[in-house]
C-alpha cells in the first residue's frame, strides 16, 4: 500500500463513513484506488485506526553477528579460500548452513575480500 498522509486516511475514512459515497466514488473523490479504499476501511475494522504502519526493517540477515565474525575469521586465516571453502569451514564450525550468494552478500557488505576462482586457468596468450 502506497504510503498516504493520516490527514488523507482520516478524510477518506470519514468520507465513507457518511454513507453518502460508495467506495469507488470516494476513490475518485480523493484520486486513490479502490483497493487503498478497501484496505484503508478493512484496517480501520480491524485496529480501529487508519494510520500506515511502520516499516518492519525487512528479512532478518542469514547470518548472525556470530557467524559473521565467524566468517571474518575463517578469511583472515586463509584470505585465497574460495566461496565453496569458507562455507565449509563455516559449517564445520557450527554455523548454519547458508548458500555461496548469502556469503558473497555479506563478504561485500563487510567488505572483505574473497578468492572468485577455484583456481586461475592459464593464459592463452604466450608470454614474451
Amino acid at each position: 500500500m502506497q504510503v498516504h498522509s493520516d490527514d488523507l486516511r482520516q478524510r477518506v475514512a470519514a468520507a465513507y463513513a457518511t454513507g453518502q459515497f460508495t467506495i469507488g466514488q470516494v476513490a475518485s473523490r480523493f484520486a486513490v484506488s479502490t483497493s487503498f479504499v478497501e484496505k484503508l476501511l478493512q484496517r480501520q475494522r480491524i485496529s480501529g485506526s487508519v494510520a500506515a504502519l511502520t516499516h518492519r526493517g525487512g528479512p532478518r540477515p542469514r547470518l548472525q553477528a556470530a557467524d559473521r565474525h565467524r566468517l571474518a575469521a575463517c578469511v583472515a586465516a586463509q584470505p585465497d579460500a574460495t566461496l565453496a571453502e569458507l562455507r565449509q569451514q563455516l559449517v564445520a564450525a557450527g554455523s548454519p548452513a547458508a548458500g555461496q550468494t548469502v556469503l558473497w552478500q555479506t563478504l561485500q557488505a563487510m567488505d572483505l575480500q574473497h578468492k572468485k576462482r577455484a583456481c586461475t586457468p592459464p593464459s592463452a596468450a604466450p608470454r614474451a
